[in-house]
């Protein structure tokens, strides 16, 4: 084991962070920026990485500035921290600090060089570089997962890692020093009697090159719930083209006009339930059918189902509303409002609200005869974190959060299991971290209504780190009016993720539906490729304009932005490229040899409108390939 060292007087190399500074005596509450914390010895950890590591007090770092790392200091909470990085077999490498039951705070640190941005889970569209007194979150089982990469202009990283355990609670500080020319990473660990991991990747091409590492390690390490094959394919959702006026008729007649189009899930969304209508929650709690909408739920699943889909029900557990019959019996489990409209959370701490929330699963799945829940508003349970104001009450078994999901979250899948081996369940961002990988088998962006933009990045995003289940789009929606090219931009941007899709099938034009069918049709004949295959999006701060699938034997390109798409042609039997960019063409450089290609080019409606032989020699060519289009390419010589 590696214990931090005691303060030198030799700056960091590469960068303008000196070893022993003068501090002011400040405690974390009150830093702006992470230069006026207390200091801490830096030392080299892996490549230009370099880490210092502290023990902590429920105020953060020693209030004075002592160094707490000298070889006969203690920190205020126990003894000095030690630390030991070992290489993996994978090539990984894993770092382990000890600190006898103290809590942790673990700065990295990283010379700017060229850094362009800087990945995580929870990023939204800040992902380029943030000044450290702006980058700062807070993560556990349902909210996020402790990962992120910095990573430079040509998209190469310069720091990638995540905790290995992704259940308890921890802060994070990270963000460009202005005071050191440093980007920095500051993680605070709850207490601990067991060694705190974290897991590092070595320099790697690109952000994604490293989170496939990283999932590889928790795929290895963590058994996922199984993935029917139901779970992977396209899904037909009530939300956006109905909102809360749903009822057994309707409902029915999308079914049957979505299992013609290739769905094989169909998901009720909020409105099915009693007190189900506006836009707030509180009614929720009760979770029982609305009668006037659905006198029959449990014939209405049934002939849903018989019809050729899966049938899920949205369902928020931990909201409670005050208009719910239930609320007096539970108001006392809940305290804390939630960010929803309405509603208050009940707290997952306590073992009664546990059971409570199994048997309320299992009885909405029981009673009407589902395949599975769409569950929400999970990370709610947040409101009951360390430092949120809500102490843990007389009655908890936990005061983490993480903790009591993951016990609340077992029971869950064990229950419906038992009632449904071949199980469904819907987990949504920020939930979707490799930890959740044993509760859920659809993992989905969160919502963003109509915007094609921020479903290719929030899937792209959820992909970089998903474990087992198959990453789900969120739901499709466009105007009935609107020209063909917007609704398939909708399914484009779902490309590399299960497509939901959601609007009046029998009130879009025949040319949207001939668009849905041919671009599910051909999301099912490549489903291989985009959700299995070996995807490079290229720098998060690009919003993926370029994005590259491999597997089987086949290619798939989508460009969203003017872009030469690089390809040796002679390295595949199938090329596809899908034209999401505002030109009717798409500029290709051959990067091999000269092969002869079987062109066949389709509209956005799915309509053919070429198909011809020629041969692409090396070098730039141009496809008329309109926009919202589709060529394939079929490589009938010169390929190996």
């Amino acid at each position: 084991m590696q214990s931090a060292q005691p303060l030198q007087s030799v700056p960091t190399s590469g960068s303008r962070e000196p070893l022993t500074r003068p501090v002011r005596t400040v405690r974390d509450a009150g830093a702006v920026t992470t230069a006026e914390l207390a200091p801490a010895p830096y030392r080299p950890l892996l490549d230009d990485v370099r880490i210092a590591v502290l023990t902590r007090d429920a105020e953060g770092p020693d209030a004075h500035g002592r160094d707490v790392h000298g070889p006969d200091a203690h920190g205020p909470s126990g003894p000095d921290p030690t630390w030991e990085l070992t290489e993996l077999p994978d090539g990984l490498r894993m770092l382990s600090v000890r600190a006898d039951g103290a809590p942790v705070e673990i700065r990295l640190s990283v010379p700017l060089g060229d850094a362009a941005g800087y990945w995580h889970p929870d990023g939204g569209w800040r992902r380029t570089l943030l000044a450290d007194w702006a980058g700062r979150t807070r993560v556990s089982l349902v909210s996020g997962h402790a990962a992120g990469c910095l990573y430079d202009h040509e998209g190469a990283t310069m720091l990638a890692f995540a905790a290995a355990d992704p259940v308890p609670e921890l802060a994070l500080r990270f963000g460009v020093s202005e005071e050191h020319d440093t980007h920095v990473v500051h993680l605070s660990l709850p207490a601990s009697d067991e060694a705190h991991r974290l897991l590092f990747v070595p320099r790697a091409a690109s952000v994604a090159t490293a989170m496939r590492a990283l999932r590889g390690w928790f795929a290895a390490e963590i058994t996922p719930m199984p993935v029917p094959d139901s779970a992977r394919t396209p899904v037909y959702s009530t939300w956006y083209a109905f909102n809360q006026d749903v009822d057994a008729e309707s409902v029915e007649t999308q079914a049957a006009l979505a299992a013609e189009l290739g769905c094989g899930v169909l998901i009720l969304d909020d409105g099915w339930q009693e007190l189900g209508s506006g836009r707030g929650y509180a009614g929720c709690g009760d979770w029982r059918p609305d009668r006037a909408k659905f006198p029959d739920f449990a014939g209405h699943v049934a002939r849903v189902r018989a019809g050729g889909l899966r049938y899920m029900v949205w369902l928020a557990p931990l909201l409670l509303g005050p208009n719910a019959d239930c609320f007096d019996r539970w108001a006392p489990h809940a305290p804390a409002p939630g960010s929803t409209p309405g509603a208050y959370v009940l707290d997952p701490r306590v073992p009664e609200v546990r059971r409570h929330v199994v048997q309320l699963c299992t009885r909405v799945v029981a009673d009407h005869g589902l395949d599975g829940l769409k569950i929400d508003f999970l990370d709610e349970a947040m409101v009951y974190a360390a430092g949120g104001g809500h102490p843990c009450p007389d009655t908890a078994d936990t005061p983490d959060v993480g903790v009591a999901m993951t016990a609340l979250l077992t029971e869950v899948r064990a229950a419906l299991q038992e009632l449904r081996p071949d199980l469904l369940i819907e987990l949504r961002q920020p939930y979707t971290g490799p930890g959740m990988a044993p509760f859920g088998n659809m993992l989905r962006s969160f919502d963003c209504p109509a915007d094609a933009t921020a479903n290719r990045v929030r899937t792209l995003d959820t992909s970089l780190l998903a474990v087992g289940g198959a990453v789900q789009s969120d739901m499709l929606m466009w105007h009935r009016d609107a020209p063909v090219e917007a609704a398939a931009r909708q399914l484009i941007g779902a490309l590399h993720s299960v497509p939901q899709i959601s609007v009046r099938l029998d009130r879009i034009s025949g040319e949207q539906r001939a668009s849905v069918a041919f671009w599910l049709a051909e999301w099912r004949r490549l489903r291989g490729t985009l959700l299995d295959g070996t995807v490079e999006p290229g720098r998060p701060d690009d919003l993926y304009t370029l994005v590259d699938a491999t597997g089987d034997g086949i290619r798939v390109v989508d460009v969203h932005s003017t872009r030469v798409v690089p390809v040796d042609l002679s390295a595949y039997g199938e090329l596809v490229l899908v034209n999401g960019a505002p030109a009717d063409q798409l500029r290709l450089e051959n990067t091999g040899p000269r092969v002869a290609v079987e062109l066949t080019v389709h509209h956005a409606s799915g309509r053919m409108i070429d198909r011809s032989r020629t041969s692409l020699a090396t070098g730039p060519h141009t496809l008329p390939v309109p926009r919202m289009g589709l060529a394939k390419l079929h490589i009938t010589e010169g390929a190996g």
